[in-house]
Order: C-alpha cells, then structure tokens, then sequence
C-alpha cells in the first residue's frame, strides 16, 4: 500500500493534565511496563484545550451529569459539525480502474489496509472470489453513487438490487444541518468490572448489553464509530470505502471514523509514547497505536489499555487494517 498517510502533530505535553491517583508504575520504550506493580485506577482528567476548536467546527463546555455507575459529577459536553475541521476529507471512489491510489481511499480486509485504487475496483472479483463482482463499464468507468438519494439508498443495510455493484460515495456537501453531542466525565471514574462492546458492527447494543456504540471522540470532535458492518455491505455487492483518514460518510451520522491512520489533531508526548488521539466515552484517553520509534505496547488488556507514570490507564487504538478501536471501558460512561 503506498504511504499516504500525514499527520498533524499538535504541542509536546510534560504531564497530562492532573493525576487523580498516584502511580507508581514505570515504563519502557516499547510501552511495557518493567515495574512489579502497576496502579490501574490512575486516571488524568479531560483536557478541554486539546481538543480542535479553532474554526468553531467543536465546542466544549462543563455541564452536571450522571455516570452510569449513578456517579454525580461534571462532565464535558462536546458538540460537532459532524465534519473534520482539520484535515481533508475524502475522496473515495475513483472513477475509472486506471485512476491511481490518489483517485480513491481505503478499504480494510484481514487485518489489511488496502488502496482503493481503479486496479483494486477492476480484481475484487479475484480479490473476494466471486464472479459477480463487476463494479465498472465497458470503458472502465466505475459505477459510483453521484447523489444524496443515492447515497442513503446505497448505504442502506437492505440495498436493493439496482445498487448492486456500486461504489458508494457520501460527499461532505450532505451534511449541511447536522451536529453530534459527546458526553465524556472531566475525571474518569474506574470500575471494579469493564464494559465490553459488542462485537457487532453499528447499530445499537445487543439486547442486555447496555454498552455504547460509539468508542470514544477524536480530538477533532469526530466520532470514533463502532467496526463498520463490512458483512452487510459486502453483501449486497456494494464498496462503501473509507477515505485515507479511515472515516466515511452517513448522511444520519456525519463523518466519522472506522480506523485511525495518522491524520487529524495529535498531542505529542514528550517521552516519545505514542501521541494522544481522543478520549473515549468514559473520560480515558486513547493513543495512536505505535510511539515515536514504530514501537507498539505488548501488555495492553483485553480492553487495549495499560498503565504508566505520565498518562496513569489509558487505551492504544487496534491496527487499522482491523476496522477497529478499543474493545471496552474502563471507567464509567453516561447513558
């Protein structure tokens, strides 16, 4: 896959914020711990400033809440225009299979980051196996949903067959009237037990798993979404492709994220740990995946977060190419 992937690397943090309970905890470079006990109830507060509000696109004020473990506390309200403010968004379909990897975006397969280029449009046929995948014309011009109607119709999870064979592509230009409101504690509160997300794509949770959809908050104020529903869309013999920021678009939902690629604000560490990205629904911070030295945390739980001094519990984001984030929260979250 070619490299094109940038990023946006905001400020070098010391410390995060304040720590809420000691720690002490210490760290390698690979992001393993090397003590003999690590404090796992150490939690940094919400830092509001980190957050991307330069050109009006997020807004943050305080606001009273209840968490859902009945902890009365404050919480930070976040509220979108449902578009990134800070990098580009799209494209993704090419129009022709002789446009190149700069015509089109991503898909994720296998645990695989693959570029939607006109050659990947003209092999999936080769590529899932299945002779029925024909998404081109005779000239080569790839099939793409060009409207509003034929977007949400596309991406509708019971696509009808004149749909079939498409390259859905939702543009920005849709969301004209749309915002998002996230709801995050300033400080995380721990629990005994974690929540762990259901392990299906979008929707709403599995009947008696009260576990959020959403993951958590880019600090762009994007939503980083559940695993898109790939079974479905595939299905129906539609691409419904991810831009090279791993995010697409649902008329209903904004643009939001399936994958984290590197793009969007950041907030450097000092000590060379991977940089903050975003905050999940329980107030805990989440981490790009590698540090500075391409290393990636080899003690991470099963909800993808360890411990250290600087950033006490905090998550690492999945490999891109998994189409996922975290796996659970720690702390607790408001309903």
């Amino acid at each position: 896959m070619s490299n094109k992937f940038s990023y946006l690397i905001v400020g070098t943090v010391l410390l995060m914020s304040c720590f809420c309970c000691s720690n002490d905890s210490g760290g390698t470079t690979d992001g393993t711990d090397d003590s003999e006990t690590v404090d796992d109830t150490a939690v940094v507060n919400v830092e509001p400033s980190y957050f991307y509000t330069a050109d009006g696109s997020v807004t943050i004020t305080t606001i009273p809440c209840t968490l859902s473990d009945g902890t009365e506390t404050d919480c930070y309200q976040i509220v979108t225009s449902s578009l990134a403010g800070d990098h580009d968004m799209g494209p993704w379909c090419p129009d022709n299979i002789a446009d190149d990897a700069g015509a089109g975006g991503i898909w994720l397969e296998g645990g695989e980051v693959y570029d939607v280029d006109g050659a990947f449009v003209e092999n999936m046929a080769a590529f899932y196996n299945d002779t029925n995948w024909l998404l081109y014309d005779s000239n080569g011009d790839i099939y793409v949903t060009d409207t509003e109607e034929d977007c949400e119709n596309a991406a509708n999870p019971n696509v009808g067959a004149e749909y079939e064979n498409f390259c859905v592509e939702c543009l920005p230009s849709y969301i004209t009237d749309l915002s998002q409101t996230w709801v995050i504690p300033v400080t995380p509160v721990i629990q005994a037990s974690p929540t762990l997300f259901t392990t299906a794509g979008g929707g709403p949770p599995r009947a008696g798993n009260m576990a959020p959809s959403t993951r958590g908050v880019a600090l762009n104020g994007i939503e980083f979404s559940a695993p898109a529903p790939v079974d479905n869309i595939l299905g129906a013999y539609t691409l419904a492709p991810f831009d090279d920021a791993g995010g697409h678009i649902n008329v209903h939902q904004g643009y939001h994220y399936h994958a984290a690629t590197g793009f969007g604000t950041q907030i450097a560490q000092d000590d060379g740990h991977a940089a903050l990205i975003g905050y999940a629904l329980d107030g805990i911070g989440i981490y790009a995946l590698e540090d500075v030295n391409g290393y990636s945390p080899s003690d991470l739980d099963e909800l993808r977060g360890h411990t250290d001094d600087a950033r006490g519990y905090h998550y690492h984001v999945d490999a891109a190419g998994n189409n996922n984030f975290i796996n659970g929260l720690k702390g607790a979250y408001v309903n």
